[in-house]
């Protein structure tokens, strides 16, 4: 069962065309939605209202979502296509700290040995209850410039913001099965 109060909107490869097309799911139906205004899912994405136009445009029944016909006549592809794929999200402190070790120690175990001691005196005990972007945290971030020990990964795990990051290129993912 498709959920009502979703707007659900991808990609398929349309054998018939040999090719991909933009698709909106409209109940249990799929919509062949590409255009000349809207030939990738990137073009969707940068309108100014994509809900609006994905439930109004023209298009191309192409069956019912759950019928074995369409699913021999469409095959699902990842939705991006010419977009990087972002992330975003914040880095776990054991493992903000150990990056930070590695990228000052550069392998040699005595700088990470001493490096891990200057960083534990500074943090006084676990991050565990440290808030991300709190006072205490910018508290500790100017301990950490003023010992020479800051870092962008710890600028991720205690820092008021949250990382975006690159997942993958444009055209590098794949769909359902590919």
């Amino acid at each position: 069962m498709i959920d009502p109060k979703g707007r659900f909107v991808g990609r398929v490869w349309r054998r018939d065309l040999n090719g991909p097309s933009i698709v909106a799911l409209r109940g249990e139906r799929i919509v062949d939605i590409t255009s000349k205004r809207v030939p990738t899912m990137r073009d969707l994405l940068e309108l100014l209202s994509p809900a609006e136009y994905m439930e109004t445009a023209a298009g191309q029944d192409l069956g019912s979502f759950n019928t074995e016909q369409v699913q021999g006549e469409i095959s699902l592809l990842a939705p991006f296509d010419l977009q990087a794929i972002k992330a975003c999200g914040v880095t776990f402190a054991s493992s903000m700290i150990e990056r930070l070790i590695e990228e000052r120690a550069v392998g040699s175990p005595s700088d990470a040995a001493r490096i891990r001691g200057t960083i534990s005196g500074i943090l006084g005990g676990s991050l565990r209850s440290l808030k991300a972007g709190s006072p205490e945290a910018a508290e500790i971030k100017r301990a950490l410039i003023k010992e020479g020990v800051w870092s962008q990964h710890l600028e991720v795990g205690i820092g008021p913001d949250a990382e975006v990051f690159t997942k993958s290129q444009v055209m590098s993912s794949v769909g359902h099965g590919g």
